[in-house]
């Protein structure tokens, strides 16, 4: 299923770049997104961390000139970095309910960071969201309004 709306996200991105102008975080973030609804810890953690990422970037534009493609590696490394890191924390308990920090892919919070950079966090978060569920809603429809997963 992850591979349908990842498919069905690229084809959302394309569109939303086509015609509106406004990329959704990158090709596969709404495919990832719209799969990944369901965790609303996954989504949430995997968008701080892009706000760190995006965060760390203006720190290091201060002392350091990075475009282009060096600042698509930086926002990688550094959103790969701080989404290995949740990985390597133990399992939390909050109140007896037990928290695990997982963060949607590798990538995605570097993509997004990236693209929040590039054309605004307000156009870009918006795109996600919008991409994300007209994705999910495709991927819907082509399941016969079954439940995803």
């Amino acid at each position: 299923m992850l591979a349908e709306s990842v498919g069905i996200g690229i084809i959302v991105s394309l569109f939303m770049v086509e015609l509106v102008g406004v990329a959704a975080g990158g090709i596969v973030v709404p495919g990832y997104f719209a799969f990944y609804f369901d965790r609303i810890d996954m989504v949430l953690l995997t968008a701080t961390i892009a706000f760190v990422v995006i965060g760390l970037l203006k720190l290091i534009e201060k002392i350091a000139i990075i475009y282009g493609r060096r600042l698509l590696v930086i926002s990688l490394l550094l959103g790969y970095t701080i989404g290995r890191m949740t990985d390597l924390l133990a399992p939390m308990a909050f109140r007896a309910i037990p928290i695990e920090l997982q963060v949607i892919g590798y990538v995605i919070p570097g993509l997004m960071a990236y693209w929040m950079h590039r054309q605004g966090i307000i156009r870009t978060v918006s795109a996600l969201i919008i991409g994300a569920v007209f994705t999910r809603g495709l991927l819907i429809l082509l399941n016969g309004g079954a439940m995803i997963k």
